[in-house]
């Protein structure tokens, strides 16, 4: 539906999950795609996987949270392929305990990385994107900066100052050929959610409180971004997507 042939579009977080699964996409429709993620050796084998449909796929591999050394990256991917036209900022951690025993060095290293590192690295990439006069930046948001949930605090904070960033970054580019967009995910079954969807109560809740039954899938997410990060979105920007089957929708 959507044409990216002759863009470059780096996802963050892009071994497994989420973000492979919308490099997948947007590489279905063109562009060519940078995978990122801290594992060498499951990078090569995620764009083995891609390149395998025919998807001119690339690596970098690098942690978010150690800012230069990302930036480094970044600047090397955008000498190899000459430019950033789409930014998914997908990579995050999260660490899960009451808030009472919830230290401050936990506290502090979660909203590093899903906040003050993704906005350092977003806000390199987008000087780019200014200079060229186009780009799509996608963050991933979440739900629980809508609808509060127990023992992720950090991650809570992070992300609702995000939805923040997302709305004021809108505001400084509104005139420059770049959109800045959140997708806010709710439960979809990945690897890193394994233990959730194993736990059969949690099942049980989860599918009585979702509208449409059931968890999402990564390619629910993927076909968001694909949107998002589209030359038709154009009059699109500040804008939190919930792609949650319902969920925070309903009562």
């Amino acid at each position: 539906m959507f044409d990216f042939s002759g863009q470059v579009a780096l996802v963050t977080g892009s071994s497994r999950g989420i973000g492979l699964a919308a490099a997948r996409a947007l590489g279905r429709q063109g562009a060519d795609v940078v995978l990122n993620g801290r594992d060498a050796e499951r990078l090569e084998v995620a764009a083995a996987s891609l390149r395998d449909e025919g998807i001119a796929a690339h690596v970098a591999c690098f942690d978010i949270a150690q800012v230069d050394a990302a930036i480094e990256a970044v600047d090397r991917v955008k000498s190899k392929l000459g430019k950033i036209d789409v930014f998914f900022a997908n990579a995050g951690i999260q660490h899960r305990e009451p808030l009472l025993s919830f230290s401050l060095e936990d506290f502090e290293r979660v909203v590093f990385a899903n906040l003050t590192a993704q906005w350092a690295l977003a806000r390199h990439i987008a000087a780019g994107m200014v200079g060229q006069a186009y780009g799509r930046i996608v963050f991933t948001g979440s739900i629980t900066a809508l609808l509060g949930r127990k023992d992720i605090t950090a991650y809570t904070a992070a992300k609702a100052a995000m939805h923040g960033v997302v709305r004021q970054w809108s505001a400084e580019f509104s005139d420059s050929g770049v959109t800045v967009n959140a997708i806010a995910p709710g439960y979809i079954k990945t690897e890193l959610t394994q233990a959730l969807w194993n736990d059969q109560p949690f099942n049980t809740w989860l599918q009585g409180r979702t509208p449409q039954q059931r968890w999402g899938d990564p390619d629910d997410i993927a076909s968001a971004v694909v949107f998002l990060a589209a030359r038709e979105s154009q009059f699109v920007t500040g804008q939190i997507l919930a792609v949650d089957g319902g969920l925070s929708s309903t009562m």
